[in-house]
């Protein structure tokens, strides 16, 4: 393990090699501490700061009977929503949308049921009334198919909930953007990805539909994603009817999503609402260049002022799904970490399981953290980790500046 330097940026390491800034040395510590056995898993942590990196590690396990390495990569649910929203936001600066304008305009079909005024700024602030997943395509691999989720999606009325807050798009947000890049550029949404995010950063890892040739390096997600006490398709039925919790099994409890989000054809689709591959690194890169004033090595991702329109918190009306106020920005939700003093002006997204990534433009600071182990025993959603790592690394950047 290398280490950078106090008074000079840390510099590229060799590929075998990991980077550790000596101020960051004690987020380093914690993340180590986080897997010492195999059923812990394994995982990746990396962090930029005012554009160069300092942190690039890796402990564990990928599989039972294989480590995690520099070139792991791993399913990281929503954490991909963060990287689908930067494409939009890269097609907003250059005319092809409009925040303003009615989704309509882009995608005829979906003004039906009542939805011609929705517009691109409510529907990225999770405000479009489109959440349900459950029932929303038959077939428990239904999901995979993306043509007939966005025509599903067009057709759908809106949840009338949506005028009183937001409603988490859990599963549906990644091919509703989706739909509407693809439409307004004419390409797909994965070649968007790749022209958009990985070419200008630079990075490879940024995949839904993971290249054959590639897979071999996914690491193995476990233990389970249900984390009730009943088979998936009888707790989704009794939630979806159960005040208070209702939204959220509507949202994200579709019929056999819990094996399909352990299954090879995840990787076969291109689903950003969830089935984002990554490595912590590549995250950690594009959300340096936000962190940066949207430019990153000299190449620029994103103008000032989107980063700072990136920034506005579109709604602080209670969500109707998550039960909480995630003060939605445009595509993503603030960088939520275990302190006391937030920062407030950062944004980013977590994911299912327990990866996530965010910038803090205040400190200059980027985190990403991905890992194959969900949860723990006693939950699947998240265990605390990112939130932990996330607190000493803001903590580490406040201390540097």
């Amino acid at each position: 393990m290398t280490e950078g330097s106090t008074t000079e940026p840390p510099v590229a390491t060799p590929s075998t090699q990991m980077l550790v800034d000596p101020r960051f040395m004690p987020v380093a510590d914690l993340f180590f501490r986080m897997f010492y056995k195999p059923s812990q898993g394994g995982g990746a942590l990396a962090c930029y700061l005012h554009g160069e990196p300092v942190l690039d590690i890796w402990a564990g396990w990928a599989a039972r009977d294989k480590r995690w390495t520099r070139d792991t990569v791993v399913l990281s649910f929503s954490t991909g929503k963060g990287v689908a929203s930067t494409v939009v936001h890269r097609l907003a600066e250059r005319g092809l949308l409009d925040y303003d304008a009615a989704v309509a305009e882009y995608w005829p079909e979906f003004a039906a049921a009542g939805k011609e005024t929705i517009t691109l700024r409510q529907l990225m602030s999770h405000r479009a009334g489109l959440h349900r997943s459950r029932g929303l395509v038959p077939g428990r691999e239904g999901l995979l198919d993306s043509e007939a989720v966005a025509a599903a999606l067009a057709a759908s009325p809106p949840d009338p909930r949506r005028f009183h807050g937001p409603g988490y798009h859990a599963v549906t947000y990644g091919n509703l953007v989706a739909e509407i890049a693809s439409r307004v550029s004419g390409v797909s949404f994965q070649e968007l990805v790749r022209t958009e995010i990985a070419e200008p950063l630079g990075t490879d890892e940024f995949w839904y539909h993971v290249p054959e040739d590639q897979r071999h390096r996914i690491a193995r997600v476990f233990p389970k994603v249900n984390f009730l006490p009943a088979p998936w398709t009888t707790a989704s039925a009794v939630l979806s009817r159960a005040p208070g919790v209702r939204g959220l099994a509507e949202a994200g409890m579709a019929e056999g999503f819990d094996e399909l989000m352990r299954s090879p054809s995840a990787h076969d689709a291109v689903m950003p609402g969830w089935n984002g591959v990554f490595t912590a690194r590549a995250l950690a890169r594009m959300y340096a260049a936000i962190a940066n004033g949207g430019a990153i090595d000299g190449a620029r991702l994103l103008k000032e002022d989107t980063v700072g329109q990136l920034l506005e918190v579109q709604t602080r009306r209670r969500d109707y799904v998550l039960g909480i106020r995630p003060n939605w920005r445009l595509g993503y939700h603030p960088g939520w970490v275990a302190l006391r003093q937030q920062p407030l002006r950062s944004v980013g997204h977590y994911g299912f399981g327990g990866s996530g990534a965010f910038a803090d433009p205040e400190t200059g600071l980027s985190v990403a953290f991905v890992t194959n182990r969900m949860g723990n025993t006693f939950t699947t959603i998240s265990d605390g980790r990112f939130p932990r790592l996330g607190a000493a690394a803001v903590t580490a950047a406040r201390r540097a500046a």
